[in-house]
Protein backbone atom coordinates (compact mmCIF):
# COMPACT_ATOMS: atom_id res chain seq x y z
CA UNK A 1 0.00 0.00 0.00
CA UNK A 2 1.28 3.62 -0.91
CA UNK A 3 1.83 6.48 1.59
CA UNK A 4 -0.80 9.29 1.22
CA UNK A 5 1.30 12.21 -0.62
CA UNK A 6 -0.42 14.66 1.37
CA UNK A 7 0.11 12.92 4.42
CA UNK A 8 3.67 12.87 3.64
CA UNK A 9 4.02 16.64 3.28
CA UNK A 10 2.02 17.20 6.91
CA UNK A 11 3.36 14.87 9.15
CA UNK A 12 6.56 13.96 10.82
CA UNK A 13 6.99 10.84 13.25
CA UNK A 14 9.04 11.66 16.46
CA UNK A 15 11.50 9.44 17.78
CA UNK A 16 8.74 7.92 20.41
CA UNK A 17 6.64 7.00 17.56
CA UNK A 18 4.26 10.57 18.04
CA UNK A 19 3.04 12.39 15.40
CA UNK A 20 3.93 16.50 14.39
CA UNK A 21 1.61 18.91 12.98
CA UNK A 22 1.73 22.25 11.48
CA UNK A 23 -0.46 24.92 12.58
CA UNK A 24 -3.31 25.96 10.26
CA UNK A 25 -3.62 29.73 9.61
CA UNK A 26 -0.17 31.01 9.41
CA UNK A 27 -0.05 30.84 5.12
CA UNK A 28 -1.57 34.30 4.26
CA UNK A 29 -3.91 37.41 5.68
CA UNK A 30 -2.03 37.72 8.58
CA UNK A 31 -1.96 41.75 9.05
CA UNK A 32 -5.00 41.09 10.74
CA UNK A 33 -3.80 38.30 13.33
CA UNK A 34 -1.86 39.44 16.02
CA UNK A 35 2.10 39.07 17.16
CA UNK A 36 0.86 37.26 19.54
CA UNK A 37 -1.52 34.91 17.78
CA UNK A 38 1.47 34.25 14.28
CA UNK A 39 4.01 33.75 17.03
CA UNK A 40 1.88 30.82 18.78
CA UNK A 41 1.01 29.50 15.71
CA UNK A 42 4.91 29.15 14.22
CA UNK A 43 5.71 26.62 16.67
CA UNK A 44 4.82 22.47 16.06
CA UNK A 45 2.62 20.58 17.79
CA UNK A 46 1.27 17.08 18.45
CA UNK A 47 -1.28 15.44 16.64
CA UNK A 48 -4.85 14.61 19.11
CA UNK A 49 -4.50 11.24 20.10
CA UNK A 50 -8.37 10.13 18.40
CA UNK A 51 -6.46 11.21 15.06
CA UNK A 52 -3.36 9.39 14.96
CA UNK A 53 -4.74 6.20 13.81
CA UNK A 54 -5.56 7.39 10.71
CA UNK A 55 -2.71 9.22 10.00
CA UNK A 56 -0.92 6.66 10.73
CA UNK A 57 -2.67 4.66 8.52
CA UNK A 58 -2.10 7.46 5.72
CA UNK A 59 1.57 6.92 6.40
CA UNK A 60 1.80 3.38 6.11
CA UNK A 61 3.17 3.25 10.06
CA UNK A 62 1.89 -0.33 12.18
Amino acid sequence: MKTKSSAKKRFKVTGTGKIKRKHAFKSHILTKKSKKRKLKLTHDTLVHKSDEPSIKQMLNLK
